[in-house]
């Protein structure tokens, strides 16, 4: 953090700043501070309002008139120029930081320890707050003044624990003292250990260490005993607002002390130890739904609609789970019931709604559905997870229109699924598989899965290897889920090396479609010549979208007139070096991304004892007062060089001038070699054509004496040898490894050459405005559908092993549909990711409502079944990643009606309103015939018992 303090304290010393100023300064700190981030550090949280007039302030000098920005993002907070001034408008510069809307009014016991202020339970970045480092707070505030200052601080998150995340909301657990009945609400991280929960708990109620055991009484059940005092709360699996039972010991003999109401158990814990628990005081009350007046009216809500939030007591939550107050706004028919938004759920209530409005898991989970939980699935949830949302089911579609709070439902997701934890905005997409294969398991009615060693084909027909593949999956996989919504697709593998071709059938149970408008995709390489002959070029060629380096590799050699006797070497250039050489063939073009820079070098074919030379440039930078370091710059250059003659220094020197010779500048005298660091051309005359190059530039050819260059070649030992002393110096070369020759510019030599056809290296695409054509040409379905299904090389983390060859092969894949399920899920992937940025499309995809015919991409032609299918639901998402917001469009099947889910609020829409932008994932049900009635009857094994088939 050397330079951002640095960058502080010169801002602190100098007078009032300008707009444009504070920009530039604010940009640099928070570039910088975010680069190092890690654990423990302090972020901020600012109110989104004052600081949007900010960046409104600070980008007036650069867009006096933005009046064609188009830019609708919810939350934007660019510091590069991008902000929504009305015309020619001067804004004043901000007031002192404001962040009161942020906070709380409701009386709390668990107030923020470090600022001592409660925020808001339901608040969203980039609509209510951004978050910022403590840097740039520091910086802001010492400028502007106000407050209250709102730290959190740096976490580790992800499944893989290296990822870092704000803890906006710390969890909040109420502590439950028994037997004395004392209670106390805390905020505590959830990476702090049961021993500091143990510690403060301590210190609320003034007990000893040793006078107490504290539980995980999770669902007022005692769970786990919680004595692994090392162990995070996150992975003791400790859930937002749950219990926390404070057991006092007897001091005798260490048992529990007695009291008068036993709490339920779950049988785990200890039997004889009984305890009381009290009512919580009305302090704790809150909002049900999570959501205040402001922040409703903020969505377009009414206050009518606030009402009908219930007001409820944690220590009443299994009592009243889904709130009894309201008003009710329709008739006695079910299905029209809202889902309450406890605070960026709209993901989660967007996909229930959907799978609640399925009319298959409608009957099903609305009958006697336990006799097909299966307990004992050990890669179940013991059926928790069904019941739950079996229970939630039932209450959307019973009679009555109140708004049910899916608290109960949260809790449990969050339990078994702690990525879906918290009140952040989740993937409705992610939320959606993990409980359609969550249910399958808790309902899976094969209670012992058999061991099954699947065979490859073989050449057998196809038809009987997926009949085969088929019956291997059911006889370990049986649920309501498979029997809706599980499907079967033929996979082709084929061996680029040695043409193995290996044919498999799996089974899905959604389709994840590409938003592909065309089978291509446009790159740009900048191409350098490494024998002098020309300067640097940029070419832009259009390459298949699922292609390899070949494909790239052959059209770049096509856009450049390559010569016969020269080759292309591709590499991806990052910080100024080579960060991997692209030679195999055969990588997927899909591993390099739009941002991502490359750079093609010609050069002569590769004989035998060649090896490659890659030239890094560096300078030196001023790293502190007193201090200067050389650091990679612009972009390195790649030559061939023979290793089967003895190399000498001035040999390298040749080379290396040769390749920088197009860079040389007209009008310069190079045989001013006063500069010690480029002295030195050669001092025995006989030796003086190592520092000559024939030159060939424009029209002109100038022999002209270059200067010794300041080489510095590093060997195998990681040792440095100087390549400017000593021109019959013979150098050792190793043909193991490219050669690694550093070139080190002095401020006089960099005068003598144009770098700047080294620097800003183009990105492979460059995001550009949308035009409008793009932005409203329709993409169909059917289109999207074709792009999933056509061949592709696998990518790099997903090497096959050829069992012919005996070794992981980057091999082509063919996916063709086999067979459809009832219930089509469809996900289109709107979402894209790059190394440094996250995209979504918005692209507007022509989906059928009705007639989605299927049947021409069906593999299998034996089935009479109806490949026609009919969309009934979908969910869509509005805005940008991670501040937008999820709907569902549902049509009633019994009305012949859509309708707009958007959380708690249930409008009608027209099925014309039903296409968007916004559509996310579909839902598809076959539309039945006689026929295929028929078949599917005579094709279903029987179970004896009820068949949910549609």
């Amino acid at each position: 953090m050397t330079e951002v303090a640095m960058t502080i304290a010169m801002a602190t010393t100098t007078n009032e700043l300008n707009p444009e100023e504070e920009r530039v300064l604010i940009r640099d700190i928070a570039i910088t501070a975010e680069a190092n981030t890690k654990e423990g550090d302090s972020f901020f949280l600012i109110t989104q309002k004052w600081w949007q007039h900010w960046i409104d302030y600070v980008n007036q000098e650069q867009q006096p008139n933005n009046n064609n920005n188009n830019n609708n993002n919810e939350g934007s907070s660019s510091l590069e120029g991008n902000s929504d001034l009305p015309g020619l408008s001067i804004l004043k510069k901000p007031l002192g930081i404001d962040n009161s809307d942020l906070i709380s009014d409701w009386p709390s016991e668990d107030s923020d320890p470090e600022s001592g202020v409660v925020i808001h339970d339901t608040l969203l970045e980039g609509r209510d707050y951004v978050l910022l480092p403590q840097q740039v707070w520091n910086q802001l505030h010492s400028w502007y003044g106000g407050g209250p200052a709102l730290s959190r601080k740096v976490i580790n998150s992800g499944l893989s624990q290296t990822e870092f995340a704000v803890e906006v909301y710390p969890l909040r657990l109420q502590l439950l003292v028994t037997p004395k009945g004392d209670h106390s609400t805390i905020r505590i991280s959830k990476k702090e250990t049961i021993g500091e929960l143990h510690r403060r708990a301590c210190e609320i109620f003034y007990l000893n260490l040793e006078q107490v055991c504290i539980w995980d009484y999770y669902g007022h059940r005692k769970h786990a005993l919680m004595n692994d005092m090392d162990k995070t709360l996150d992975d003791a699996n400790i859930q937002m607002d749950q219990d926390i039972l404070v057991e006092v010991l007897n001091n005798v003999n260490g048992t529990a002390l007695s009291g008068g109401i036993s709490f339920p158990d779950n049988g785990f814990a200890d039997k004889e130890a009984t305890s009381v628990l009290l009512e919580p005081s009305k302090s704790s009350l809150s909002i049900a739904g999570g959501l205040s007046a402001n922040k409703i009216a903020s969505r377009g809500y009414s206050v009518e609609q606030l009402q009908n939030q219930t007001l409820s007591y944690p220590g009443k939550e299994m009592d009243n789970s889904y709130g009894n107050s309201g008003v009710i706004t329709r008739g006695a028919s079910g299905g029209l019931t809202g889902l309450l938004n406890l605070g960026n759920t709209c993901f989660m209530n967007s996909a229930i709604q959907c799978l609640v409005h399925t009319p298959e898991f409608a009957r099903y989970f609305r009958e006697d559905y336990h006799q097909e939980i299966n307990w004992q699935n050990p890669l179940g949830m013991v059926g928790e997870l069904a019941l739950a949302f079996g229970e939630l089911l039932r209450k959307l579609w019973a009679p009555g229109r109140t708004p049910v709070a899916p608290r109960p439902f949260k809790a449990k997701l969050a339990r078994f699924a702690p990525q879906f934890s918290g009140y952040n905005q989740h993937d409705s997409q992610e939320l959606l598989a993990f409980l359609l294969d969550g249910l399958h398991e808790d309902l899976n009615r094969v209670k012992h899965k058999p061991y099954i060693n699947s065979r490859d084909a073989d050449g057998r027909p196809d038809e009987e290897v997926a009949d085969e593949y088929w019956a291997n999956h059911i006889a370990r996989n049986d649920s309501i889920i498979v029997d809706v919504c599980q499907g079967q697709y033929k996979s082709t593998l084929v061996c680029p090396v040695c043409n193995k071709v290996s044919v498999t059938f799996d089974p899905f149970m959604y389709l994840s479609l590409p938003l592909q408008f065309t089978t291509t995709r446009t790159m740009t390489i900048t191409v350098f010549t490494c024998d002098g002959s020309g300067l640097p070029s940029t070419c832009t060629v259009t390459v298949p979208k699922q292609g390899r380096c070949r494909d790239l590799i052959q059209a770049l050699s096509n856009t450049c007139s390559l010569k016969q006797t020269e080759e292309i070497k591709l590499v991806e250039i990052r910080n100024h070096l080579i960060h991997r050489l692209l030679d195999d063939s055969f990588i997927s073009l899909s591993t390099i991304k739009d941002d991502d820079h490359l750079a093609a070098y010609k050069i002569q074919k590769s004989a035998k004892g060649n090896v490659l030379l890659q030239l890094i440039h560096r300078r030196q930078e001023q790293e502190t007062s007193d201090a200067q370091r050389w650091k990679p710059f612009g972009t390195p250059l790649v030559s061939s060089l023979s290793c089967d003659d003895v190399i000498l220094s001035r040999d390298m020197q040749t080379i290396v001038q040769t390749m920088l010779t197009p860079l040389l500048k007209e009008g310069i005298d190079y045989t001013d070699n006063s500069d010690p660091s480029t002295s030195g051309v050669a001092t025995d005359p006989s030796d003086h054509s190592s520092g000559e190059v024939d030159t060939n530039r424009a029209s002109t050819s100038i022999n002209k004496v270059l200067p010794t260059l300041p080489l510095q070649l590093v060997d195998e030992s990681k040792m440095s040898i100087d390549l400017s002393l000593g021109n019959k110096k013979a150098v050792n070369i190793s043909t193991a490894s490219p050669i690694v020759v550093y070139l080190d510019w002095s401020s006089k030599l960099l005068e003598k050459y144009n770098m700047n056809y080294l620097e800003d290296l183009p990105e492979v695409f460059k995001y550009g405005p949308v035009t409008k054509k793009a932005r409203t040409e329709p993409l169909s379905l059917y289109t999207c559908l074709e792009a999933f299904l056509r061949e592709e090389p696998l990518v790099p983390e997903d090497m096959w092993y050829c069992p012919q060859c005996k070794e992981q092969r980057q091999a082509s894949k063919k996916l063709d549909l086999w067979r459809l399920p009832e219930v089509l899920v469809i996900h289109l992937k709107r979402f894209s990711y790059s190394r440094s940025m996250k995209h979504k499309l918005e692209t507007f995809v022509n989906f059928p409502i009705h007639d989605f015919d299927l049947t021409n991409y069906v593999a299998d032609k034996r089935s009479s079944r109806s490949q026609l299918y009919e969309l009934y639901a979908l969910t869509n998402h509005y805005g940008g990643m991670g501040s937008g917001h999820y709907t569902a469009h549902i049509k009633l099947l019994d009305e012949n009606r859509w309708y707009n889910f958007d959380d708690n609020h249930i409008s009608p829409i027209n099925e014309e309103d039903v296409k968007s932008p916004a559509a996310y994932v579909l839902f598809y049900r076959r539309v039945k015939s006689d026929t295929s009635a028929s078949d599917a009857a005579g094709s279903r094994r029987a179970r004896g018992k009820t068949s949910y088939k549609y």
